[in-house]
């Protein structure tokens, strides 16, 4: 299933009819720091895992 250029306006005019635009900046902001951390961890724990498969 893939989102069109219509359903991604869509979603977008919602979201800041719903949060506003201040309090949209600070979801992102949020949520770009959840990804980063995430990918953080998975790259941690492959680090490990290939250090652990080297001994």
């Amino acid at each position: 299933m893939r989102l069109g250029t219509t359903e991604i306006i869509l979603i977008v005019i919602l979201a800041l009819v719903l949060f506003g635009g201040g309090k949209l900046a600070g979801v992102g902001k949020a949520l770009g720091k959840s990804i980063k951390d995430f990918k953080e961890e998975v790259r941690g724990e492959d680090l490990q895992t290939t250090q652990e498969d080297n001994h």
